[in-house]
């Protein structure tokens, strides 16, 4: 794998610009990377890996930058707990960690750059430098991942019988007797004008 210096500058190109949540993310998938014995994430082992990341932040794009999985790849799932941390499972083994931020290193920054006084720079320097186990909580955890929900070809598709819609990969709805796509069945997120 690269080092942690190559796969931060990957990922602020994808980004946009270096932050914390950069550090994070970049720390938090080579750590949960090697946990599963997944070492070529890009290469050789890119079909062997999913990943499941907890929270819309910058750490997001910095674990997909590291990892290669994507939304679109159907390699990585969003699961909208609002938490900084990511989830990697080796598929081939099924050896799986969760690996989580600690809320405490946001304070522990002060310890490892007093003399930087921006907060925000602080916890950027100290994040790159602080020993992973008071930056991180890394767990062995076990993943179903539903089959619909792994990549590959779509494994069902039908028509809403309400709209009009296509629906793929099981996210129909059976309401009243009628395949539904969930919009016609639970509400939208949007409104027609």
């Amino acid at each position: 794998m690269e080092s942690f210096e190559e796969l931060l500058e990957r990922s602020t190109k994808v980004h946009g610009h270096t932050c914390a949540g950069q550090v994070i993310g970049v720390r938090m998938s080579m750590i949960g990377l090697e946990a599963i014995d997944i070492y070529d994430p890009r290469g050789m082992d890119r079909k062997k890996l999913y990943v499941l990341v907890e929270i819309d932040r910058c750490a997001t794009d910095a674990v997909q930058s590291v990892t290669g999985c994507s939304l679109g790849k159907r390699s990585m799932r969003w699961i909208d707990y609002g938490v900084m941390a990511a989830t990697f499972v080796n598929l081939t083994t099924g050896k799986a960690v969760r690996v989580v931020a600690r809320e405490e290193s946001r304070e522990l920054s002060k310890k490892y750059c007093p003399e930087i006084e921006n907060k925000y720079k602080q916890q950027l320097e100290a994040y790159r430098i602080m020993d992973q186990d008071e930056l991180f909580t890394v767990t062995a955890v076990h993943v179903d991942i539903p089959k619909e929900d792994m990549p590959g070809k779509p494994l069902k598709r039908i028509q809403c019988q309400e709209c009009g819609d296509w629906v793929q990969d099981c996210r129909d709805v059976e309401k009243d007797g009628r395949l539904l796509c969930r919009g016609c069945a639970n509400g939208r997120y949007y409104s027609f004008l």
